[in-house]
């Protein structure tokens, strides 16, 4: 009987639904403002649209700045990219971000030596952070024949997240990344009131689809989250010994 009375009330409840949206007129569910604003998009995918912040276009570092002293940043910028510089170490944005979307551009070079977690080993941190790991990392690595641990290949959100394929390029080729990158929030007493999330795309591969972090990404130790607000973008430089990796076409549109 309790059965009848559940399909009958499913029924009713999709008749009454049908002869509702019949009484409507199509205006009713038809918005017209606010109208989108007007954007031009870039003549290729890669080329940044008109809203874009430009963070790196082959010129120079006014827009980067070393992460352990906010010093100039001192990467090596020729033939329009920059290469890592290990004895300078990590660099960052001097301006600080929420939520964006970032494309950005790398390449591990064609003489590349090493293996595993040491080759062409760098990392984009989404949003770099002061303390314990340092923010969320978005690897860069060789792993186009190169085995190591999957969530600590290309394409993973380091120690977290496994990348859903492997779409990496032969090193000596220019690789992409296109992020979209939604900040934690916290509570003003620091309590999480919302996880980070991450899309990537790989060399126009999906390999982050809305993956929730279940805090920052650290090489020892399970994830966690600590209050921050907005942060900059960094580059890591790798402290292995394989030849230093270069990034060039940098760009982010805040959300």
């Amino acid at each position: 009987m309790k059965r009848i009375l559940t399909v009958a009330i499913i029924v009713l409840s999709s008749y009454l639904q049908a002869r509702a949206q019949e009484k409507m007129k199509p205006e009713e569910t038809e918005i017209y403002s606010p109208v989108p604003v007007k954007v031009k998009p870039g003549a290729a995918f890669r080329d940044a649209p008109s809203d874009a912040i430009i963070l790196f276009d082959g010129k120079n570092l006014d827009q980067w700045v070393n992460t352990k002293d906010s010093s100039a940043a001192s990467w090596i910028v020729s033939d329009n990219a920059m290469t890592v510089n290990k004895a300078t170490g990590d660099i960052q944005t001097r301006q600080l971000f929420t939520d964006y979307q970032l494309h950005i551009e790398y390449r591990i070079p064609s003489n590349i030596t090493g293996s595993g977690q040491a080759r062409g080993n760098s990392g984009i941190f989404l949003a770099s952070l002061p303390w314990g790991p340092g923010g969320y990392e978005l690897q860069v690595l060789d792993n186009y024949d190169n085995a190591t641990y999957v969530n600590g290949q290309a394409g993973s959100m380091y120690k977290q997240a496994i990348p859903l394929v492997n779409a990496c390029l032969k090193p000596g080729e220019w690789q992409t990344y296109d992020v979209i990158w939604t900040a934690p929030r916290f509570s003003e007493a620091g309590l999480l009131k919302s996880l980070a999330s991450v899309t990537v795309f790989h060399n126009g591969v999906l390999v982050q689809n809305n993956t929730t972090l279940l805090g920052d990404t650290p090489y020892i130790g399970q994830p966690a989250y600590r209050k921050h607000g907005a942060a900059p973008i960094k580059l890591q430089a790798h402290g292995d010994k394989s030849e230093p990796i270069s990034y060039r076409n940098i760009w982010v549109r805040t959300l």
